[in-house]
């Protein structure tokens, strides 16, 4: 019965959000990848919606409810039957009655899980902009395809079907994104560290003396260069983001000048590596919104890059492998080895990081292994101490974010800094709790 009525609430919303498109006729950036692609969205946010009326998904509505919803009106959470009535009523009035503060823009999130899904997103909203970031050799939800090629030709449906006026946003640096380029009628715009993006960062340097930490870069275009800083954050995938945050930005002719002020209100969005005060004088670099072994990769090689007199790292299970899991974990441990004083695990795939790690030269005493959230957050507020450097990630179903909470120096500020803080999320259990 619940999957009945499901099924027809996404039949009616999508019917509702192609009749709201096809009254306001907005510009559509899609936006698809693995790693980086709501820290991209929010950078694409702030570089446009200084020049016109924009709107970007909210949270993680990249499905085929969460995308009419976006459509239908800026809505920050969902559920409950009130919430539905409210959202049907809401887009029936603005079909009848044109509201005139509807956005110019919008800025969609494809997620993709299953194969056929960016055909149903695609029937919804074909976008005039398609924005694509990283995809890894073991990309998220590659169990669910054949294997990761077919993941691969998935997503690359999104500039597949740009039409040959729109633009394709690619990275450059990742090979997967870059191939794309051949498969688009649309003017491609590239972006990353290689000398042949059309949008090349140069120069990212780490400032973890500075209030807040940041991270600064140049961005260049035809010769010209901008520098770029932002807050609260670490990592070369913020610079990604800022750089596709660009080549968007150049796509409406809004200048570089113009465009690195409008950089400057980007913040990272909570749980992609955003640095947060911890207890006892450490720091946490908190990347727990989810996990993939490309995102564990940037997480650890972002790790790497700070000074710190001790490491720590919090790693929970990435969910969603396949066949590959096992592999993927292993690898994780190998890495991890000789970057980190402390290793904690959480989780039964966890394990085999601990396990690699071990094998690796980590040495028995520094490897905790945890059976549940609490007891990894329990055990890690034990150990810290001032100067310490901890990276804590873990795929979405871990709940990494509530280890976060337990060491942070000021937990008031967990609504604002924390993922998932929502009262439906709050109440859910994860795999470990």
């Amino acid at each position: 019965m619940k999957s009945h009525i499901l099924s027809l609430l996404e039949k009616l919303l999508k019917i509702l959000a192609r009749l709201t498109l096809k009254r306001y006729k907005p510009g559509i950036i899609g936006i698809t990848g693995n790693v980086g692609k709501t820290s991209a969205k929010e950078a694409i946010r702030v570089v446009l919606e200084r020049e016109r009326r924009v709107r970007s998904a909210s949270k993680n509505f990249n499905n085929e409810i969460g995308l009419p919803l976006t459509i239908l009106g800026d809505w920050q959470d969902a559920g409950g039957i009130f919430f539905w009535v409210r959202v049907v009523a809401g887009a029936v009035w603005n079909l009848v009655q044109k509201n005139p503060s509807y956005p110019e823009l919008l800025i969609l999130e494809y997620g993709i899980d299953h194969p056929g899904d960016m055909k149903r997103l695609l029937e919804i909203a074909r976008p005039n902009i398609g924005v694509v970031t990283p995809i890894g050799e073991i990309p998220v939800h590659v169990e669910f395809f054949a294997g990761r090629e077919g993941l691969i030709r998935e997503k690359t449906r999104l500039v597949k079907d740009l039409p040959a006026t729109g633009f394709a946003i690619l990275n450059a640096d990742n090979e997967a994104s870059r191939n794309m380029k051949g498969e688009t009628r649309a003017h491609a715009i590239t972006y990353g560290w290689s000398e042949s993006a059309d949008i090349r960062i140069r120069s990212m340097e780490t400032r973890m003396d500075a209030t807040p930490p940041c991270i600064t870069c140049k961005l260049e275009y035809n010769g010209s260069f901008v520098p770029v800083r932002i807050e609260e954050a670490v990592g070369r995938v913020h610079a990604y983001a800022a750089a596709a945050g660009a080549a968007v930005g150049i796509s409406f002719g809004i200048n570089l000048v113009k465009i690195s002020e409008n950089l400057s209100y980007y913040k990272s969005p909570p749980g992609r590596l955003k640095i947060i005060e911890g207890r006892e004088g450490s720091r946490i670099i908190d990347d727990t919104y989810n996990s993939s072994p490309l995102a564990f990769e940037e997480a650890l090689d972002t790790m790497r890059g700070i000074k710190a007199r001790r490491k720590i790292a919090v790693l929970g299970d990435m969910l969603e492998l396949g066949r590959h899991s096992i592999e993927a974990h292993e690898n994780a441990g190998k890495m991890v080895a000789g970057e980190v004083k402390i290793l904690i695990t959480v989780g039964a795939r966890a394990k085999f990081i601990a396990e690699a790690a071990r094998n690796a030269g980590l040495s028995e005493k520094s490897i905790i292994v945890s059976k549940t959230v609490g007891e990894a957050g329990a055990a890690l507020k034990k150990i810290l101490r001032p100067g310490d450097l901890v990276l804590i990630k873990g795929s979405q179903g871990v709940r990494m974010e509530r280890i976060v909470y337990e060491v942070m120096a000021n937990p008031d500020k967990a609504k604002k800094l924390l993922v998932r803080q929502e009262e439906r999320w709050l109440e859910k259990p994860g795999l470990y709790d």
